[in-house]
């Protein structure tokens, strides 16, 4: 009963908190009351409420604040807090969950650790050839500050893993993207070529995690989409990039599966019916549609709302 009574009451406090998000069960995303998160980035959200046990606790992974959530509770609204203390006594839960030992060991690949030697797309100038590449397929402003440049892409890549690339013959920039985990920790990248370079996508792995790239940005409680590439992800709302059929962890009742729209092989053809036979929703394009994926669709003029329109037009 008392799990249930706290569940209620991070939902009561959420009118608090900004950027309030539920990323799983018993986890909770916003801003940090206590230190306001990054005065710079209006985005930045790295508060958690998140259950130890049987209990809920908080903890900033920006400054530090680690408390219970009655603590929590009671510094956003005393009120609120009574009638929190008076309804857990109601249930016979009226013992005081003690203060949890922090023992929360620093991320070994921290944002700061594995970018801090690359620019990121928004701090190019305007007229740099990577920034009007990626410009040009008309990604979202506001997506390009966690998008990079990264010089030398081998040579990066073997300063975090020694030797991945025994050669760096060939050696050259290319855009990287970062995989990020629902607390914003990078666990993988992906180096997208610029040009005509071989192969266009390269995946690395920092940790035995799968690759799903938008797990920082969703909310579980909405609908969820889950397209193939990253750069098409980033036109949706509330929209995952997988690869496989690594998306099996997902809600089924509020998911939506939405392959690019190329010519099915093979093994398309299996993805989308291993999709169907674990019962989630998924996107066939109409055949007036002419376009490979949403890149190009946004490319020939399509907007994200008509793309959205499309896609539960032609969901099965």
């Amino acid at each position: 009963m008392s799990s249930y009574i706290d569940i209620k009451y991070v939902s009561l406090i959420s009118p608090y908190l900004t950027q309030f998000k539920k990323k799983g069960d018993y986890l909770w995303n916003f801003r940090c009351p206590y230190c306001g998160d990054s005065k710079k980035n209006r985005t930045k959200a790295r508060g958690f409420v998140y259950r130890k046990k049987n209990d809920l606790f908080y903890k900033c992974h920006n400054c530090g604040v680690g408390t219970t959530l009655g603590k929590l509770i009671e510094y956003l609204d005393s009120k609120t807090y009574k009638d929190y203390i008076l309804e857990r006594y109601k249930t016979g839960s009226n013992n005081i969950t003690p203060e949890p030992e922090w023992k929360f060991d620093e991320p070994v690949f921290r944002k700061k650790d594995v970018l801090s030697s690359l620019k990121s797309i928004s701090e190019l100038e305007e007229q740099h050839p990577a920034r009007k590449i990626v410009e040009d397929r008309k990604i979202p402003k506001e997506a390009l500050r966690d998008l990079f440049l990264c010089d030398a892409f081998y040579k990066f890549t073997n300063t975090l893993i020694p030797n991945k690339f025994p050669s760096l013959d060939g050696d050259h920039p290319r855009l990287l993207i970062p995989f990020r985990d629902v607390k914003g920790e990078i666990f993988a990248y992906q180096g997208r070529a610029f040009g005509k370079e071989q192969p266009k996508y390269i995946t690395i792995k920092l940790k035995n995690d799968s690759k799903v790239f938008g797990l920082d940005k969703i909310d579980r409680d909405k609908h969820i989409y889950v397209v193939e590439g990253p750069l098409d992800s980033l036109f949706l709302d509330n929209c995952l990039a997988v690869g496989g059929s690594e998306f099996s962890n997902l809600p089924k009742e509020n998911t939506t599966i939405v392959f690019d729209n190329e010519p099915r092989n093979q093994e398309i053809c299996n993805n989308i019916e291993e999709s169907i036979r674990k019962e989630y929703s998924v996107c066939l394009w109409p055949v007036q549609n002419p376009h490979k994926d949403i890149n190009d669709m946004i490319l020939s003029g399509m907007s994200s709302s008509d793309i959205t329109s499309q896609i539960k037009e032609n969901t099965y």
